[in-house]
């Protein structure tokens, strides 16, 4: 929603368009995960970076969100990269990128809390290049990065894209996992044409984290404007920059038919990201309902921290794991749908998330 000076990119939370009736059927994030089987009695002690390009926090919000919840707050510490700075927008005008930044650190910090019960340890990193704060991160030794903001493949160029997933390698390298939103804007992504993925989610190096609507009873794709490729929904689609992995078991071909995109799938997981089904956060001193894939990064960025330090590159273990995940098969972004096994939709699907923690258990 607000725009950035690298790449145009942006941030990928949505407001409900009717904020009274999506009150009905937001989520609190420990009753997510809940729903999400999340495990507890983890061990935990993952630091959780988090990349911001614009907006800020303040501390009266973040303590009336975990205070809600019966959680301690998080340590949260601002890093700036390159002279960005935490600037929350004291007018508190709906819809600026204030939103994103609670959103970010009260998903993750819950998400954390609830499997671990104990208070997470945030990092916030400010930059207008998203490669370069995955770099610092990864320098300061995070265990686990969560990036909300990115755009289309084409806004961003191959040389800036090869950029971005050479920090991203590097980052895994090193042990940090890097998680990324795959986008609002159905297949198209807010491009010009039908078909095209979000960078950073689309590096092969980044997990891709795709959207659903999640109900008490159901879940399908997150689409609000069905027949279009340009509306409210999950990104999600075939790369023309990075080719298809070869840890992305059972992955379907791009449609043959069309001119798009043939390379890396994307997504590689999902979860709830419909604002009609969103998440309640303590944002401009009151809870709202935000959802959005910017939701779903900070989601498993939660839950992976929970699990220790230096996972690295967790992306062919989950692959290898598709049990593990609630598989999505209803539903479609505009060019694509919904099928059994693996789509360009949802990727792999939702967590089991106490299924996923047995994979990444310590082995003795």
């Amino acid at each position: 929603m607000t725009n950035s000076p690298t790449f145009g990119s942006r941030a990928y939370f949505k407001l409900p368009k009717d904020p009274r009736a999506a009150a009905a059927t937001a989520w609190n994030v420990p009753d997510l995960c809940a729903a999400y089987n999340w495990p507890s009695g983890k061990p935990g002690g993952g630091v959780i970076a988090i990349v911001e390009l614009g907006g800020g926090w303040v501390a009266s919000d973040i303590d009336a969100f975990f205070q809600s919840l019966g959680q301690p707050t998080p340590s949260v510490t601002d890093v700036s990269v390159d002279g960005t700075q935490n600037t929350p927008n004291q007018s508190g005008s709906a819809g600026d990128a204030d939103y994103e930044v609670a959103l970010d650190i009260e998903v993750a910090g819950a998400a954390y809390y609830a499997a671990t019960g104990h208070a997470a340890t945030i990092r916030m990193y400010w930059s207008q290049d998203i490669g370069q704060a995955v770099a610092k991160a990864a320098s300061d030794h995070c265990d686990v990065c969560s990036i909300s903001w990115g755009a289309d493949e084409a806004e961003w160029g191959a040389t800036a894209a090869e950029q971005m997933e050479s920090a991203a390698e590097s980052a895994v390298a090193g042990g940090m996992i890097v998680f990324a939103a795959s986008g609002d804007n159905d297949s198209s992504d807010g491009g010009s044409t039908p078909a095209n993925v979000d960078c950073p989610s689309s590096c092969p190096h980044v997990v891709g984290c795709g959207g659903t609507t999640k109900t008490s009873t159901q879940e399908t794709v997150w689409n609000d404007d069905p027949g279009q490729t340009n509306g409210e929904g999950t990104g999600g689609g075939y790369s023309t920059l990075f080719p298809m992995q070869s840890f992305q078991i059972g992955a379907p071909a791009a449609p043959a038919n069309t001119q798009y995109g043939n390379g890396r799938m994307v997504p590689d997981v999902s979860a709830d990201a419909d604002p009609n089904t969103g998440y309640n956060i303590y944002v401009h001193g009151s809870v709202t309902v935000v959802g959005g894939t910017s939701a779903v990064a900070p989601l498993y960025a939660g839950l992976f921290a929970a699990f220790g330090t230096k996972l690295g590159f967790v992306t062919p273990t989950l692959w290898k794991n598709q049990k593990a995940f609630h598989d999505i098969t209803v539903g479609g972004n505009g060019l694509y749908n919904a099928a059994v096994g693996p789509d360009p939709c949802t990727g792999i699907g939702s967590p089991v998330a106490s299924s996923i923690a047995v994979i990444f258990e310590p082995q003795t």
